[in-house]
C-alpha cells in the first residue's frame, strides 16, 4: 500500500513529531522514507540572499541529518533531499517527480489575517499534492 513515503522536515519540533510518525508507519508497513528538507529562497539583495541561503540550507541540512539518524536508529531505509524554493510547491513536486504514495508532514495552527492571506505550508500540501497526506499536530511533550 504504502512503499515510499515522503517525509518533509524543517527541524522544528512539530516536523520531529511527524518524524516519528512517519517512521512507525514505515515499520509497520515495510516502506521506505524519503526525507525532503526545503530551503525557502526571499526575496532579498545578491549578498543579502547569498548569506540566507547558506543559513536556510544549513538549517536544512541539519534538519535531514536529525531525522536520518532517527531513522537509523530504528531501522528504517531513507533517502534524503534538499530542495530549494518554495516548500509547498517543493514538497508537491517531490512527491510527484519521485512517485510516492504518502506524504507525511507536521503542521501548526495560523490565525487570523495571516492565516487567510498566505495560509500555511502543510494546508497548500493538502489541497495539491498527488497522493494522500498525513499531517501530524505537535504536541505538548510534557
Amino acid at each position: 500500500m504504502y512503499r515510499d513515503i515522503l517525509l518533509a522536515t524543517d527541524g522544528t519540533e512539530g516536523a520531529k513529531q511527524a518524524t516519528d510518525h512517519a517512521l512507525e508507519l514505515a515499520e509497520q508497513l515495510g516502506a521506505t522514507v524519503h526525507i525532503v528538507s526545503v530551503s525557502e529562497e526571499g526575496p532579498h539583495s545578491s549578498e543579502k540572499r547569498d548569506e540566507m541561503r547558506s543559513d536556510l540550507e544549513e538549517e536544512a541540512a541539519q534538519a535531514l541529518e536529525e531525522a536520518e539518524r532517527t531513522a537509523a536508529d530504528r531501522g528504517v531505509e531513507t533517502t534524503t533531499t534538499i530542495r530549494q524554493g518554495v516548500p509547498q510547491e517543493e514538497i508537491v513536486d517531490a512527491a510527484e517527480t519521485n512517485a510516492m504514495d504518502l506524504i507525511v508532514m507536521g503542521t501548526h495552527g495560523r490565525s487570523g489575517l495571516d492565516h487567510l492571506v498566505v495560509g500555511s505550508v502543510a494546508e497548500e500540501v493538502v489541497r495539491n499534492a498527488p497522493v494522500p497526506v498525513v499531517t501530524v499536530r505537535e504536541r505538548d511533550q510534557s
